[in-house]
């Protein structure tokens, strides 16, 4: 196909994930205090948007305490550098079989399942711009971990998004979920403009080889918005692979710790390097106004 570069391109930072990165950098932020300055700093770097998950205070495992995401909201909005709010609603799917010669009962202590309603009450409580919808299931990772997103969630979670004036971010980590964003299109449940994310090398999704990503972007209907990510050793070539084949890009701590071969990176250090292989490319970095003009957001 021919090159089809995008010359105007927005940066999402993924600020700090639900991932075990915590004891593996220092920089990895735990606190609603840590989260929403590590944001903010990538949002001075050059990110018009952060995309942001919430840690137990004390342990710094993964939760969904809308309290948290209330607090690092309002610290967010209250900083003097404007920025696009996206928060992630991937919580509340983790399925965990237990031994494979008996596979229940589940594993109680990693599942985490719970309803629609309960999944988006921290984005009914703090109404970002943004949140994410992972538009399916998939093995993940290693073990017996299952992400799980079945059709009548996604239908139910994307309504009450769109409900209340929340736009989607379609997370797709393979090409039955571009299918089924498609569908929920169709069904009226997600609004133009559409905005997708292409989660690129996640085990056992998509491999990010360029194939296969260049599979995924031409599912992507012409008039959507993306963006694309790899995790890893990789991620830090993905913006520009990511800006030649049309799209925008996606850093941060979530998907990948390293700003270099043994050189632990914060979140504005992830940034600033992305900026800098955007602008060499010849492209511009646009801000978060643009954004909002582009995705037509509701700011609050």
């Amino acid at each position: 196909m021919p090159l089809s570069m995008n010359r105007e391109v927005f940066i999402t930072c993924a600020v700090t994930g639900a991932g075990d990165t915590v004891s593996k950098s220092r920089h990895v932020p735990i606190t609603p205090q840590q989260i929403a300055s590590s944001a903010i700093d990538a949002a001075k770097a050059g990110a018009a948007v952060v995309h942001c998950h919430v840690r137990d205070p004390e342990t710094g495992a993964a939760a969904r305490r809308v309290d948290l995401y209330k607090d690092v909201t309002d610290r967010i909005r209250a900083a003097d550098v404007d920025v696009v709010l996206n928060l992630t609603a991937g919580m509340g799917g983790d399925l965990v079989f237990g031994h494979v010669e008996a596979p229940f009962p589940l594993n109680e202590k990693a599942t985490d399942m719970a309803g629609a309603t309960e999944r988006v009450a921290h984005v009914a409580a703090c109404l970002p711009e943004i949140c994410t919808l992972d538009c399916g299931t998939m093995n993940f990772s290693l073990g017996d971990y299952v992400m799980t997103n079945t059709p009548s969630m996604l239908r139910e979670m994307a309504g009450q998004m769109t409900a209340l004036g929340v736009r989607p971010e379609i997370e797709a980590f393979d090409t039955g979920h571009l299918w089924f964003a498609k569908q929920l299109v169709e069904e009226g449940l997600i609004e133009d403009p559409v905005l997708i994310q292409l989660c690129m090398g996640i085990p056992w999704g998509a491999p990010d080889d360029l194939n296969t990503f260049m599979a995924m972007v031409n599912n992507v209907p012409k008039h959507w918005t993306f963006s694309a990510f790899s995790i890893g050793r990789n991620a830090l070539a993905y913006p520009a692979a990511a800006v030649l084949a049309g799209g925008n890009v996606r850093v941060g701590l979530e998907d990948n710790l390293y700003a270099g071969k043994g050189q632990l990176a914060t979140n504005a250090q992830l940034v600033d390097k992305a900026v800098g292989v955007i602008e060499g490319m010849g492209a511009k970095i646009i801000g978060p106004a643009e954004v909002r003009e582009k995705l037509k957001l509701k700011k609050r």
